[in-house]
């Protein structure tokens, strides 16, 4: 069994009593940014992982929900950015650096500007990860970071952010703009498992990142602590953000989660389609 995990601070939660022996999960780890795992599971070289929620939508006939686990938020979700050099109704015509990172953090993208800044800017697909930043000098108007790389660019002190050396005096949290548009919880990636493995594997997988998960939240300053060398942030910006995120999937993030697939599917860009979980065994 090959599960999938996410190398950023916000899947730390849900690994790190798996990750200190806490926790026993029989199954091999593989790490991987969001795009990456979603090809891992599309071909089959991954078993069980996050994924984007995109990829669930997109091809629903292969994948199987695990319930309540997910990476949520209900409003500012502080590691999705638009970073920008001017306001967003101002962008029509101008190239906006898109992270290859993210389906669901594009797609929504795509519909802000659609939907509520009404303006069309040039997507331009690039890498946004901390060590990209550091050395991109394109000269582009806006740029979205997910992940680790958004909290180092937002603090300007950071050394991601010295190096990267661009000033962006507009800032736009995409979790703040869905929960502004829709009055909804924003469910930004998902965990799932391919539908052709065996139900009972994929439940213990299931059941060990649950307990995990809950280790990790009851742990959140140790954690913090342990990973703020790491990051170069402080131990208390890493808290926030993670204690700000929802790890579950309850009928107010399913709700969410429905009603950005629905938006999706009126635009042509998934396929109709619904939710269907794991079952017990």
């Amino acid at each position: 069994m090959r599960v999938g995990r996410i190398p950023y601070l916000n899947c730390a939660p849900v690994y790190g009593a798996v990750d200190r022996g806490i926790v026993s999960l029989d199954a091999e780890l593989v790490s991987g940014v969001p795009s990456e795992l979603n090809q891992g599971m599309s071909d089959g070289r991954i078993d069980v992982s996050v994924v984007s929620a995109v990829e669930y939508a997109r091809d629903a006939a292969k994948y199987l929900l695990l319930p309540d686990l997910a990476i949520s938020c209900n409003g500012a979700v502080r590691s999705v950015m638009l970073f920008s050099t001017r306001p967003a109704q101002d962008l029509a015509g101008a190239e906006v650096l898109v992270s290859r990172s993210s389906m669901t953090s594009v797609a929504l993208l795509e519909l802000l500007f659609e939907h509520v800044w009404k303006v069309r800017p040039v997507f331009v697909p690039g890498d946004a990860e901390a060590d990209d930043l550091r050395r991109d000098q394109a000269p582009v108007a806006a740029r979205l970071v997910i992940g680790d790389a958004a909290l180092m660019l937002r603090h300007r002190d950071h050394p991601v952010a010295v190096a990267h050396g661009r000033e962006y005096p507009h800032l736009y949290d995409l979790g703040s703009e869905w929960k502004a548009w829709t009055g909804l919880p924003f469910v930004f990636a998902v965990w799932v498992a391919r539908r052709n493995v065996d139900v009972r594997a994929a439940l213990q997988v299931h059941g060990a990142l649950m307990e995990s998960r809950d280790w990790g939240l009851s742990h959140l300053p140790q954690i913090a602590n342990e990973a703020s060398a790491a990051c170069r942030l402080p131990s208390a910006v890493i808290h926030e953000y993670l204690a700000g995120l929802d790890y579950g999937l309850g009928l107010e993030y399913l709700e969410g989660l429905s009603e950005f697939f629905r938006r999706l599917e009126l635009a042509g860009r998934v396929p109709q389609g619904k939710l269907v979980f794991l079952p017990a065994a």
